[in-house]
C-alpha cells in the first residue's frame, strides 16, 4: 500500500524545464488512478500552448487536467491566487479518492501549494509607484534596486520579470524585511506530501532546451504570439512575462531577428532552469530520479511508500 491513510497523498513532479516531468507526471497519475494539476504560472492562459509546451489534450491519456487554459492572455495571475486554486483542485480531487499529481515548472508556485505560505499584504500606493518607476526605467533598473536591498531575491527573480520585481520591492517597504524572507518554509501544509524529482545532467539538459525551443519557433511561435497580440497579451501583466513570448514579441515589433529571439529565449530559458534547481537542491524532502532511468516510474513509486 501506498499509503495508510484513507485520504490519497499529494504527489508533485518537481524539476527544471525540458527535463521530462510531464511524462512521468502521466505514468504516476496512470499507476496511481491520479488526475494532474498544473503548476505552471504560464499554462494556464488560453492560447498560450506553442511557447509554454503545453501537453494537447490528446496526448494527456485520458487523465483529468487541471489549472490549464482558465485565463485569457491579459488576465493578472499572482502566487497567491494560484495557491488558492491550486489548493481548491487538490481538495476536490483528494476528496474524490483521487490522487493529485502537481506538476509545472514554477518552483515558487508548486512551494507555495504545498508548505506552509501566508503572503504578505499589499499596498495600493507603494504598487502604483512602483509600477510608475517600472514603466519610466524598465526592469533591469529596478532589479539593480532589488539587488542592493535582497540579493537572495534577485537571484531567483528574473531581471526581465517587472511585475515580480515590482511585487519583491513591495514587500520589502511594507513589511522592513527581506523579500526572500517571506519566501515559503520547507514544511508541509499536508504531511501526506511526496516530492519527486526529475534529475538530468547539465549538458543534455542545455541541449534539450535549445532543440525544445527552436521545436517552438519551427512549430509556429511566432502565428501564436501574434493572434494572443490582438487579445491582450502585451497588455497582460502575468502572460507577457513569458519566456519565448517576449522574444517573439520583439520579432514581430522588429526589435529583433528571428534568430536572434531564439538565441535569446535559450539563454533566458537556461538561466530559468538554473534559478528552478537552486530551489529544489536546497530541498531535502525530495526524492530524485534519472530522467533516462528505465525504472523511473518504480523508483518514484518507492518514494511514496509510507507517506501520511
Amino acid at each position: 500500500m501506498l499509503r495508510s491513510s484513507s485520504v490519497p497523498p499529494i504527489v508533485a513532479i518537481v524539476g527544471p524545464t525540458a527535463s521530462g516531468k510531464t511524462s512521468l507526471s502521466l505514468d504516476l497519475a496512470e499507476k496511481l488512478g491520479g488526475e494532474i494539476v498544473n503548476t505552471d504560472a504560464m499554462q494556464v492562459y488560453r492560447g498560450m500552448d506553442i511557447g509554454t509546451a503545453k501537453l494537447p489534450p490528446a496526448e494527456r491519456r485520458g487523465i483529468p487536467h487541471h489549472l490549464l487554459d482558465t485565463l485569457e492572455v491579459r488576465d493578472p495571475a499572482t502566487v497567491a491566487e494560484f495557491q488558492g486554486w491550486a489548493r481548491a483542485a487538490i481538495a476536490d480531487i483528494r476528496g474524490r479518492g483521487a490522487v493529485p499529481v502537481l506538476v509545472g515548472g514554477s518552483a515558487l508556485y508548486t512551494r507555495a501549494i504545498l508548505d506552509r505560505f501566508e503572503f504578505p499584504g499589499t499596498d495600493p500606493d507603494v504598487r502604483a509607484r512602483l509600477e510608475a518607476e517600472l514603466a519610466q526605467h524598465g526592469s533591469p533598473a529596478l532589479h539593480a534596486r532589488l539587488r542592493a536591498l535582497d540579493p537572495a531575491a534577485a537571484d531567483r527573480i528574473e531581471t526581465e520579470n517587472g511585475r515580480r520585481v515590482v511585487r519583491a520591492l513591495e514587500v520589502i517597504e511594507i513589511t522592513g524585511a527581506p523579500f526572500s524572507a517571506n519566501l515559503p518554509v520547507q514544511e508541509y501544509v499536508d504531511p501526506r506530501t511526496a516530492q519527486i524529482g526529475v534529475a538530468i545532467d547539465r549538458e543534455v539538459l542545455e541541449a534539450r532546451i535549445e532543440a525544445r525551443v527552436r521545436q517552438m519557433f519551427d512549430d509556429g511561435l511566432l502565428a501564436e504570439v501574434e493572434r494572443l497580440l490582438g487579445e491582450g497579451l502585451a497588455e497582460g501583466r502575468t502572460a507577457a512575462a513569458a519566456i519565448g513570448y517576449r522574444q517573439a514579441m520583439a520579432v514581430l515589433a522588429g526589435e529583433l531577428t528571428t534568430d536572434e529571439a531564439i538565441e535569446r529565449t535559450v539563454v533566458a530559458t537556461r538561466q530559468f532552469a538554473r534559478r528552478q534547481l537552486a530551489w529544489w537542491r536546497k530541498d531535502p524532502r525530495i526524492t530524485w530520479v534519472a530522467y533516462d532511468d528505465p525504472d523511473r516510474v518504480t523508483r518514484a513509486l518507492g518514494a511514496l511508500t509510507g507517506v501520511g
